[in-house]
C-alpha cells in the first residue's frame, strides 16, 4: 500500500512538474521580446531630448508656429511639410508610429549609424549615448502610436504637393 501512494505521488509531482519547464521557457521567451520597465526618470529625460532637440519643431505639425503650444498628446507624429531642396523633397517622419517597429537595442543600432536626407540633424543624433538614445526611445514608446504615414520622399526632378519649404542651392 505504501510502494502504491508513493508511485502515486511521484507520478502526480513527476506530470505536476512537467509543466514548469515549458512555462519558464514561454515566459522566458517572452520578457526577452517584452520591451523594459520604463522608469519616470527615463521618461523625463526622453522628453527634455525631444524638446532640446528640437525633435518636434519638425516632427509636430504645428509645434514651431505655434511657439511649442501643442498638446504632448500629438506630439512626434509626423508632417506633411515637405522640406524641398538639392537632395529632393523630405519629410519628417511619425515617429510615435515608426519606434513600434523596433527593439530599443535596434533603434540604438540604427540610431548610431544613421544618415538621413536634409534637413534631419542626423550627425547629432549619431553623437548622442547609448543612454541618451534609450531614454528617447523609452519615451516615444511610452507615446504611443498615433498619427498617419507621411508622404514618400520626392527626388530632386518631382514637383511636391504644397506646402514644402524650398531651401536654396547651395552657394557656388
Amino acid at each position: 500500500m505504501r510502494v502504491r501512494a508513493t508511485v502515486k505521488l511521484l507520478l502526480v509531482a513527476g506530470a505536476a512538474a512537467l509543466p514548469l519547464p515549458v512555462f519558464a521557457t514561454d515566459v522566458w521567451m517572452h520578457a526577452a521580446d517584452a520591451p523594459p520597465s520604463v522608469s519616470a526618470k527615463d521618461l523625463a529625460r526622453g522628453k527634455y531630448l525631444v524638446i532640446l532637440g528640437s525633435c518636434n519643431d519638425c516632427h509636430t505639425p504645428g509645434y514651431a508656429p505655434s511657439n511649442g503650444k501643442v498638446a504632448e498628446k500629438d506630439w512626434l507624429t509626423g508632417d506633411r511639410l515637405g522640406w524641398r531642396g538639392p537632395w529632393g523633397t523630405t519629410y519628417a517622419a511619425n515617429l510615435r508610429t515608426y519606434m513600434q517597429g523596433l527593439t530599443e537595442a535596434q533603434w540604438v543600432a540604427k540610431a548610431k549609424t544613421l544618415e538621413t536626407r536634409p534637413p534631419m540633424p542626423w550627425y547629432a543624433v549619431r553623437a548622442m549615448t547609448a543612454q541618451d538614445l534609450r531614454a528617447l526611445y523609452r519615451y516615444i514608446r511610452h507615446l504611443g502610436p498615433a498619427g498617419d504615414p507621411v508622404p514618400e520622399y520626392l527626388p530632386p526632378d518631382k514637383e511636391p504637393p504644397p506646402p514644402f519649404v524650398a531651401f536654396p542651392g547651395p552657394p557656388k
